[in-house]
């Protein structure tokens, strides 16, 4: 698998002033990870559900 195909977008938004969500899954594990960014700032986290666990999309 090459590398830029790993990750796949499947939702995206934005806001005022550069404010971004974006939720991406790994194409080899399936779980989902949500990325945040504001301006020049910006984070990743792995996506959990109401019990904690990690979102797996199969």
């Amino acid at each position: 698998m090459n590398y830029d195909d790993r990750f796949e977008v499947v939702h995206k938004e934005g806001g005022a002033f550069g404010y971004q969500r974006t939720i991406l899954v790994d194409k080899e594990t399936g779980v989902n990870y949500l990325f945040v960014q504001s301006g020049y700032g910006g984070g990743l986290t792995v996506l959990l559900d109401a019990e904690g666990k990690p979102v797996v999309t199969k």
